[in-house]
């Protein structure tokens, strides 16, 4: 089926998927343990999945078939019937999140028509990211934190003092924490969780300008999916720390090893997107079991009508996975 079949009715669908495996995951919330919530997230996300009238392949996941028994990259999913779809996911965005029942874990999904996404290795991506609203390229990767910051205060008509960069809070950032507020930019720190780092973003209610740092490529095409749908900018560029990981390029096809992705390099075309809280976060709130219920709270958003919804249901927990 052509790209015709892809339409904006997929949101719901996707939204599903995601409130199953926020639910799953969510059972495991304060357990220590995140291999079997991880687990738990990925057996729910699948079994949704293969629900779906669509052909779907999966081009973002939990990594290679040799390594990831089910939500392998290359894996179909669905019933065969349906648009050709290609799938970025992580079940549980925030594994030592939800193991340790801290806030701002995440299940999380993107569709875009077959070839609509690039195929990700599982290494390493320097990324900035802003929201909507500015003129093009008012982020460069090649240009220092720093200097990012005083285009966007520029572009934004406010002192660099006014502008909130999120970064993940890890030793190799140090230099660019230092100077950001060397030039007394404010500096939000997330333990994990860079996806919905760069989609905070776009919202004005989380007060973050900016995303800037190294973390995974694929959580960083399924932000860039994100993006596609509601507005901003994002550029990133693959790094590798060993001939390993090239290698990993190279079987996904990437040859061209230092390329810079903007936006569409990352996601192209028409995208959908959905996320479901797993704990409380800044972005939506956690699964909530009340008497015999359980509560979800899901942000859809598609690039086909610029739709943005957060979508509040209730079922039985006894359908919790």
């Amino acid at each position: 089926m052509s790209k015709l079949g892809f339409n904006a009715g997929l949101a719901v669908q996707a939204a599903l998927v995601t409130e199953q495996a926020a639910i799953a995951a969510s059972g495991m919330v304060g357990m220590g343990r995140e291999k079997a919530a991880d687990q738990k997230a990925v057996d729910a996300m699948r079994r949704a999945l293969n629900a779906l009238d669509i052909r779907g392949r999966i081009v973002i996941g939990e990594g290679e078939r040799d390594e990831a028994p089910m939500l392998y990259i290359g894996e179909e999913v669905g019933t065969g019937r349906g648009p050709e779809v290609d799938i970025a996911l992580d079940p549980l965005e925030g594994t030592t999140l939800t193991a340790k029942a801290m806030p701002n874990a995440l299940a999380v999904m993107a569709f875009a028509p077959r070839g609509g996404l690039l195929f990700a290795p599982d290494v390493y991506m320097d990324k900035v990211a802003v929201g909507p609203g500015y003129h093009k390229g008012v982020i460069d990767l090649d240009k220092t934190p720093a200097d990012n910051v005083k285009a966007l205060a520029k572009a934004k008509g406010v002192a660099e003092t006014e502008i909130t960069v999120c970064v993940l809070d890890r030793s190799r950032h140090k230099p660019i924490i230092d100077s950001l507020r060397d030039i007394g930019a404010r500096v939000r720190l997330i333990t994990d969780g860079d996806v919905q780092g760069v989609i905070a973003t776009t919202d004005p209610e989380t007060q973050t300008d900016m995303y800037i740092g190294q973390g995974g490529a694929p959580e960083g095409v399924l932000a860039a999916a994100a993006l596609r749908c509601i507005g901003g900018q994002m550029q990133g560029r693959l790094h590798f720390r060993n001939d390993d990981e090239v290698g990993r390029a190279r079987r996904v096809g990437i040859d061209k090893l230092d390329v810079k992705y903007d936006l569409e390099g990352l996601a192209s075309g028409p995208t959908i997107f959905a996320a479901t809280g797993v704990t409380q976060g800044s972005l939506l709130d956690g699964v909530k079991l009340r008497g015999d219920r359980v509560h979800t709270h899901t942000l859809i958003m598609n690039s086909i009508n610029g739709a943005v919804q957060r979508l509040r249901s209730s079922r039985p927990h006894t359908l919790q996975g």
